[in-house]
């Protein structure tokens, strides 16, 4: 497989898996029950975009400066730490929803600033990080931009279709699960299993 392809992929399933059940996802149903679809998608791709491009160069500042056997144990133990956070779960803060409650008619601009504010220092803000450390950071960037807005899409449409009875346990427990996945994978590359 081209190594873009691989890079782009790559960063597009952990920032997919990583955002089910996250606090993003909760935001991003909340806004499309009050707003059109659009504007919601709009706002949270370009809030993500951005978020995503300084997490690229940070990653890619450090993977610069360290070398790649520590970069790949770091990675791996983040990976699985992220695993353990996702089962610890998301919710809303009273603060987050009144954010969402209070929006007004300019929906992107809403929407944008409060994904902005909710994804620093989010797990999927430090797995882009991780992947811009070892991988090329603009494929990571695309890879984990549209990875994000697809998932929250995603959340959208279902939410819309399926409203509360959702297995959102399950939906956790698989993104826990393939963390912890992708941790193991990096942890036997960094000791040369893999």
């Amino acid at each position: 497989m081209d190594a873009v392809l691989a890079s782009t992929l790559i960063a597009f399933g952990v920032i997919f898996v990583a955002e089910l059940g996250d606090k993003s996802q909760l935001m991003a149903l909340t806004f499309a029950t009050r707003f059109r679809v659009w504007p919601v998608l709009i706002g949270i791709t370009l809030a993500t975009a951005i978020v995503h491009l300084v997490s690229v160069a940070i990653g890619y500042g450090l993977g610069a400066a360290l070398p790649t056997g520590w970069i790949n144990l770091a990675a791996a133990l983040a990976f699985i730490a992220f695993g353990f956070w996702t089962l610890r779960g998301d919710t809303l803060t009273d603060d987050e929803q009144e954010k969402v409650n209070r929006a007004g008619k300019r929906a992107v601009i809403a929407v944008g600033t409060a994904f902005f504010l909710a994804e620093l220092g989010d797990k999927t803000m430090l797995a882009t990080i991780t992947l811009a450390s070892t991988d090329n950071p603009w494929w990571v960037w695309l890879g984990s931009t549209l990875g994000m807005v697809a998932a929250d899409a995603l959340a959208i449409v279902i939410g819309r279709l399926l409203g509360k009875r959702l297995p959102e346990r399950a939906i956790t427990i698989f993104a826990a699960v393939m963390f912890v996945l992708f941790g193991v994978a990096l942890l036997l590359e960094g000791f040369g299993v893999l």
